[in-house]
């Protein structure tokens, strides 16, 4: 088998020259009611490659939804803080998935945990994560911000601002943010493009408050888009089909 790296296309049209993925544990659920899907991990895998291979620097951040949700176990009587670092250690069972789907395709890919487990994974390290990408591989940040009371989308949030990223690609089930649950309600409008302060007043759960915090002092423009249509994520990238940037209007 040739070892040769393909030559990565150009990214100097591109909006975006390094961006953070996150996406939730049960985008990995595919059709299923818990646990991963291989298929569609090996979906995302090569929507993940299709990016990278356009010469745009990548990193990958995932929830555990669709392992162990910390503030479900908690809701439950659980220990918040035992709660919360078992959501951790699901999160690095999905980092690795990942990890081993992007490597079946030829993509050098690094896991790099907030909670140290050398054995199975690198232990978060900012210029190495830097690093890592500047030479081409994925690195997939694991166990969230290490700290309880934490969601991934402030650990995401957290890893885009210290990668320098230009911008943070959040996939979901829908293309956007709209004015109410597009499921629910067949009026809801869908928004373009909208400010950091409108998500936050208007309580539009883009994502939770202190990543949206987070994200307006950094100035990190926030995309929503799907992610269950296969090749949407270099789509996006390229200023095609439906999205919505979140953003500073100034």
């Amino acid at each position: 088998m040739s070892s040769v790296m393909p030559i990565p296309m150009s990214s100097a049209n591109l909006p975006f020259k390094r961006v953070l993925l996150k996406m939730s544990g049960e985008v990995l659920m595919g059709k299923n009611e818990f646990g991963l899907d291989p298929e569609t991990v090996d979906r995302v895998a090569r929507d993940i490659k299709e990016v990278k291979d356009m010469g745009v620097e990548v990193c990958v951040t995932v929830g555990a939804g669709n392992i162990f949700r910390g503030v479900s176990g908690a809701s439950q009587g659980m220990d918040r803080t035992t709660a919360d670092y078992m959501g951790m250690l699901g999160i690095v069972i999905n980092a690795l998935a990942l990890q081993n789907s992007l490597e079946r395709l030829g993509v050098q890919t690094r896991v790099q945990s907030a909670i140290r487990m050398d054995t199975i994974c690198e232990p978060y390290i900012r210029r190495r994560a830097v690093r890592h990408m500047q030479k081409g591989r994925v690195v997939i940040f694991a166990a969230g911000t290490g700290n309880p009371y934490f969601t991934s989308d402030t650990a995401a949030t957290l890893r885009a601002s210290e990668m320098d990223c230009d911008a943070i690609f959040k996939g979901t089930k829908v293309d956007g943010v709209y004015t109410a649950d597009p499921m629910k309600d067949p009026d809801a409008k869908h928004y373009e493009k909208i400010d950091y302060m409108e998500v936050l007043t208007k309580n539009l759960r883009v994502m939770d408050t202190t990543a949206i915090s987070l994200a307006k002092e950094n100035n990190i423009p926030i995309v929503i888009f799907s992610i269950r249509e296969e090749g949407n994520i270099a789509k996006v990238l390229k200023g095609e089909g439906k999205y919505t940037i979140v953003k500073s209007e100034n």
